[in-house]
């Protein structure tokens, strides 16, 4: 017996221990004022700090009583909705918004200029670095890849730990320029070595949005549409940001606030990020619509695929979890406005890929599942869909792997991480360190020979 079975023998005698000594009733953070998630029963965060970066509305102060309302996102004070609909040219959307997120102020045409092409300046590697790092040991799992590469580009900076400001940003524009790389050449390598594919490295153009980019490294030919540029741009923002108190932005002000550097920080929000209740949830919506194609003999029919939801949540179909992915969300009520701006592009990719009948199918999904929510489970506050109810459909409809989904998300997001990330460093001044209450009684040491 080797000693891998023996180690799993051990541990799986100790699980029960593990569990039994760890386990906490869950009547005991009512009965002491502890909110679980650090959220109360609305969804609504405890407040752990102050930022000027974005601000989520859920809820609306009517008499004294908080109710919910349709949901708004704002950036630095910008409605997103106007950040993208009231913008007359989309192709640098993404690198705009980042410029106002890292620094506080809409850029003119002439600063947007200056700021792309230094972004564009830093979407490079270290000589050999994808062949050293990240077409050695690859990794089918694309965000792990990403952030071992992460953590190795630290050791090509000198000023690494440097924590003054400017080093910072730098260090930050670096980042978010080159995740994109790292995502695409990760992606390729694994399946060039484990799944005897063709490999292409295609190095970025200069002249191209973050978006465009994406793409063109992505594919053998380097083509793309202006429609899925488009629809890929907008998804990056309306990923970008959203909160200090989501998992991964808050695990970044936490370790910033440690005194951390800036790779250390970012790879730690990857780790975060990756996990299914955060970003991997559009995943778990495309597997769900596979699911339901499989087993609804005509997807059009909107009764039958009505019947099917009901059977998804009562956990007698799909994983069995009772759960309508892309349904709910922690803090939105009402609505996501997310997903009320995607849902548009996503009509327009629909038509160009000839998907028509796969999104009327998300469209039933949309309208009924609320519905049916609401009467077969005890909700405090309203049930819509998220931002990624649509966003792997989207991908898609735009070839792009599951593989790639969540390093997407983590493209995107590094703009906010890195905002916090600023803003954290500006204007606080101590470590987060929340207080835990501790249940444990205590115990009189007793010697092992008594024992």
């Amino acid at each position: 017996m080797n000693k891998l079975t023996e180690l799993q023998k051990y541990v799986a005698e100790k699980e029960i221990l593990c569990r039994n000594n760890n386990a906490i009733d869950k009547d005991l953070f009512s009965q002491y004022g502890v909110k679980a998630g650090l959220r109360d029963i609305n969804g609504k965060g405890v407040l752990a700090g102050l930022t000027n970066i974005s601000e989520i509305v859920a809820f609306e102060e009517k008499d004294g009583v908080q109710t919910p309302c349709n949901g708004q996102l704002y950036y630095r004070g910008y409605d997103i909705k106007d950040l993208i609909f009231k913008n007359e040219d989309k192709k640098y959307i993404f690198e705009e918004v980042a410029y106002l997120l890292l620094f506080g102020v809409l850029p003119d045409k002439d600063e947007l200029d200056k700021f792309q092409k230094e972004l564009a300046n830093c979407m490079s590697l270290p000589s050999n670095f994808t062949r050293d790092v990240i077409m050695k040991a690859p990794s089918g799992d694309i965000m792990n890849s990403m952030t071992k590469s992460l953590l190795t580009l630290s050791t090509y900076d000198k000023h690494a730990t440097d924590l003054d400001v400017g080093n910072v940003i730098s260090q930050c524009m670096r980042i978010i320029a080159v995740l994109p790389m790292l995502a695409v050449y990760g992606y390729h390598a694994y399946n060039h070595y484990e799944n005897d594919e063709s490999m292409y490295i295609h190095r970025p153009d200069s002249s191209l949005s973050v978006a465009e980019n994406f793409l063109r490294m992505l594919r053998c030919d380097k083509k793309y549409t202006s429609i899925e540029a488009e629809a890929l741009n907008i998804l990056l923002l309306l990923h970008m940001e959203h909160g200090g108190g989501n998992n991964s932005t808050f695990t970044t002000r936490v370790v910033t606030s440690a005194g951390s550097d800036t790779y250390a920080t970012t790879a730690a929000a990857l780790c975060s990020l990756k996990g299914n209740r955060h970003g991997g949830a559009n995943i778990k919506v495309v597997n769900m619509i596979k699911n339901i194609k499989d087993n609804v003999k005509d997807i059009t029919d909107d009764d039958e695929v009505e019947a099917y939801l009901s059977k998804i949540l009562n956990k007698e179909a799909f994983d069995k979890s009772g759960l309508i992915y892309g349904m709910g969300h922690a803090v939105y009520s009402l609505s996501d406005p997310r997903e009320e701006v995607l849902r548009e592009f996503v009509q327009n990719l629909a038509k160009e890929k000839n998907c028509q009948k796969e999104l009327h199918l998300y469209e039933v999904i949309e309208k009924s599942a609320p519905k049916l929510i609401a009467q077969k489970r005890e909700i405090f506050k309203g049930v819509s869909p998220n931002v990624d109810f649509y966003s792997g459909f989207a991908y898609e409809m735009m070839g792009i792997p599951e593989q790639l989904f969540t390093p997407l998300f983590a493209i995107a997001r590094a703009v906010g991480w890195s905002a916090h990330r600023i803003e954290e460093i500006v204007s606080a001044n101590k470590i987060i360190r929340p207080a835990y209450k501790t249940l444990s009684e205590r115990k009189e040491y007793v010697p092992m020979h008594k024992r």
